[in-house]
């Protein structure tokens, strides 16, 4: 069942893609393997998926050493909320945090990946309010070109672009709105920093990522409709 999922979501990336008549065709599938037993994991990896999300700090070090050792080109991004005091918990197992929303949590990365002297850089998204109902994200463009200037100084992480996540209601034209405003954030962000490689729009989920890849995402997190409800 996950492979024949995941080999259904892979088919309606193509198509929506073609649909939306994009210039840019690379859209990633990240599988977000929240409450997911290690072995269903291990189905999507020999299904040809490398690519995850995890929301908690607890799955991911209780999961994924175990993973990475087996398969060591599984790459591994948190997407929940972090705290602080988690920070130097994951940035061992992980590529990438794609839920950066405040100064303060920035500054405990840098400082404990150059505690760890991490070898590979850490990607950085930065993640957007786009939505009344969405509770986290920078609200502010002045808070957020701090802050991108702030982790494009460090050699042991790396800006790559912006994140957020659409209300979760029927309503296309609102769900449209909030990819859009990312987009529209990220474009003033580039032109900003040209220096940067500000490319990555995550956005886009089991439910909406159709209306996310019309908006030009980069890379939808798939759950529900790889692993079920």
């Amino acid at each position: 069942m996950i492979k024949e999922n995941i080999k259904n979501i892979q088919k309606k990336i193509d198509e929506y893609i073609l649909k939306s008549d994009r210039k840019n065709s690379n859209v990633k599938l990240m599988v977000v393997s929240k409450f997911q037993t290690i072995e269903k994991i291990e189905c999507a990896i020999n299904a040809g998926q490398f690519l995850f999300g995890e929301n908690r700090v607890q799955e991911i070090v209780q999961k994924f050493p175990e993973i990475l050792k087996k398969y060591p080109n599984v790459e591994l991004h948190m997407i929940g909320n972090l705290q602080r005091n988690k920070v130097k918990q994951v940035l061992p197992f992980i590529s990438a945090i794609q839920s950066v929303d405040r100064i303060s949590l920035l500054d405990e990365i840098i400082i404990q990946a150059e505690k760890l002297q991490l070898k590979k850089r850490v990607q950085i998204y930065f993640e957007i309010h786009t939505a009344e109902e969405t509770k986290s994200g920078f609200q502010n463009i002045e808070d957020l070109i701090e802050v991108i200037e702030k982790s494009a100084k460090s050699s042991y992480i790396k800006p790559v672009g912006f994140m957020t996540m659409a209300p979760f209601i029927d309503d296309e034209k609102v769900v449209r709105a909030s990819f859009q405003k990312l987009k529209d954030i990220a474009k003033k962000c580039q032109e900003k920093f040209p220096e940067l490689e500000l490319n990555e729009l995550s956005m886009g989920m089991s439910g909406d990522f159709h209306i996310a890849i019309e908006e030009g995402s980069t890379l939808i997190r798939i759950g529900t409709a790889i692993f079920g409800q």
